[in-house]
């Protein structure tokens, strides 16, 4: 098998917050806008899928509930801290959660955490190491 990702699908409980969030105070633009699915190109081989959990449990199974965070973060990442403090704020006026506060990380970097409705959480990040500088480039960001 490859190494790709090419779909992350979020099981969501309540689609309207979602696609409020992502789609009008994001300004994403979707590529599929149902009644129980919601799609954005995030980059071209990869979609994010918001899917109503009903829906997503009905083909993939139950979904594991209880309180904490889901063991997972999405990353989006930029060439400068001040990217960083731009992307959060656009996020808390699109009704994000700050979690955590952007700031120097010990690993070199720059970053902060916001979760969208359903609680997934965000690391908006600067990461000034080859691998941040190369994943800038290949986003024509550099």
């Amino acid at each position: 098998m490859d190494a790709r990702l090419n779909f992350i699908t979020l099981a969501v409980t309540d689609m309207s917050a979602c696609r409020s969030f992502y789609i009008d105070g994001l300004g994403w633009e979707p590529i599929v806008d149902g009644s129980g699915i919601v799609m954005v190109r995030m980059a071209p081989t990869l979609i994010l899928s918001l899917w109503a959990i009903e829906e997503f449990e009905a083909e993939v199974g139950p979904v594991r509930k209880g309180p904490g965070v889901a063991p997972l973060t999405l990353a989006h990442n930029l060439p400068t801290e001040e990217g960083v403090d731009q992307v959060l704020d656009d996020a808390r006026r699109a009704g994000a959660t700050s979690v955590v506060p952007a700031r120097r990380r010990e690993w070199g970097g720059y970053s902060g955490y916001f979760s969208d409705p359903e609680g997934v959480r965000w690391e908006v990040a600067h990461n000034p190491d080859p691998l941040g500088r190369e994943l800038m480039a290949a986003s024509g960001l550099s």
